[in-house]
């Protein structure tokens, strides 16, 4: 199965140069075609991708999201048709609309192959102005991404990153958002993001499942008929923050013998909610951020969780942050014990806390203000 990657971003936003990067670190090994569809007469960036021996299908002169449909269906089988490649990528004008194009690539009718991730480009830097100026094509890009991967992080001040980030949510609040800068994360991390297979949901889900299997939770119930049901229920997405926020809340009642699982995501918040006994109430929360943090600003945060007053029954928390010297915090925290040490990268900040009847207000207070 042939996997089809969008990269949209605005004029200048940094798209061939993420491309390349991907080719580099992330691609490596696979046979890749990229169609590259430039707003103009020449194609300038062809020649840095066929330095790779990527092999190019230009098509200049109009716009696949426009005039030029018919060319790009008929171009797209034709790549397909004659390299078989494991990976076609595709670059759109930066004028174009993501939503178009990736309406021209279903409407193609490729067999064999899957729409396997679109992301858009966004300059942290110009953000607001494209928004305001170019809101038609601009917004389209955000609100379609299933992945946005800002560029030039490293030279936009927190405020600045935290607005864009803040003006994104607010149209696409589903997208996997990329913060850190490109040079501090390896071209598989990225990817990881576009083909949302880490997320903050997903990181959370792992945690739960490490605290059942160090018994927390679920050891002292029975589980004869192992019979789960699974409901989902979305409500709203509060952007008032630039931070990324789940919220899970599932009910797990035993009188029956059976699990209940409901899914309640708000604000982008997470929060479980485990009923094993009508006292007993075990929750999740989870929240992605561009904040920096100081070491020791982190490990006096952590050790606060003790507060069982003002924060719940906190049996864990983990994460990885920035830090404000530049390197990236790698935590872990059970109740009297903080492990606060330097680590690799996070395509943007993640922490993640479990524990019984949580206030989750009182923790976004205690990391986020």
């Amino acid at each position: 199965m042939t996997k089809i990657d969008i990269f949209s971003g605005f004029l200048g936003a940094g798209k061939t140069t993420l491309i390349k990067k991907l080719i580099k670190e992330a691609y490596a090994g696979e046979k890749l075609v990229l169609i590259e569809n430039e707003f103009g007469e020449i194609g300038v960036d062809g020649g840095f991708l066929q330095e790779a021996g990527i092999k190019i299908n230009e098509l200049n002169s109009g716009c696949i999201c426009c005039s030029l449909v018919g060319d790009f269906a008929r171009a797209l089988n034709k790549v397909y048709d004659e390299y078989h490649p494991d990976r076609i990528l595709i670059e759109p004008s930066g004028v174009g609309k993501l939503s178009d194009v990736i309406r021209a690539v279903r409407d193609a009718g490729l067999e064999n192959c899957v729409v396997n991730a679109y992301t858009a480009v966004v300059d942290a830097n110009r953000c607001k102005t494209y928004m305001k100026n170019f809101g038609e094509f601009f917004n389209d890009q955000i609100s379609t991404a299933a992945c946005i991967v800002f560029s030039h992080t490293d030279v936009a001040s927190a405020d600045r990153l935290s607005e864009a980030v803040r003006l994104v949510k607010e149209r696409n609040g589903e997208a996997t958002i990329v913060t850190t800068h490109w040079d501090e994360l390896d071209g598989k991390q990225i990817l990881a993001a576009m083909e949302k297979s880490v997320t903050l949901e997903s990181e959370l889900a792992k945690l739960e499942e490490e605290e059942h299997e160090h018994g927390h939770c679920c050891h002292h119930h029975d589980h004869d008929d192992e019979e789960h049901e699974h409901g989902h229920c979305c409500h709203h997405h509060d952007h008032d923050d630039e931070e990324h926020e789940h919220g899970h809340c599932c009910h797990h009642g035993h009188d029956d013998e059976a699990h209940e699982h409901g899914h309640c995501h708000h604000e982008h918040e997470h929060g479980h909610h485990h009923d094993h006994h009508a006292d007993e109430v075990f929750s999740s929360w989870g929240v992605e951020t561009s904040k920096k943090f100081g070491a020791d600003e982190l490990e006096g945060m952590l050790a606060a969780l003790g507060d069982t007053a003002k924060f719940g029954t906190v049996l864990r928390a983990k994460g990885i942050v920035a830090g404000k010297g530049g390197e990236w915090l790698h935590f872990d925290y059970i109740p009297e014990e903080v492990n606060v040490r330097t680590g690799g990268a996070a395509y943007t900040g993640r922490l993640c806390v479990i524990g019984a009847k949580l206030n989750e207000q009182a923790l976004k207070e205690l990391f986020l203000n």
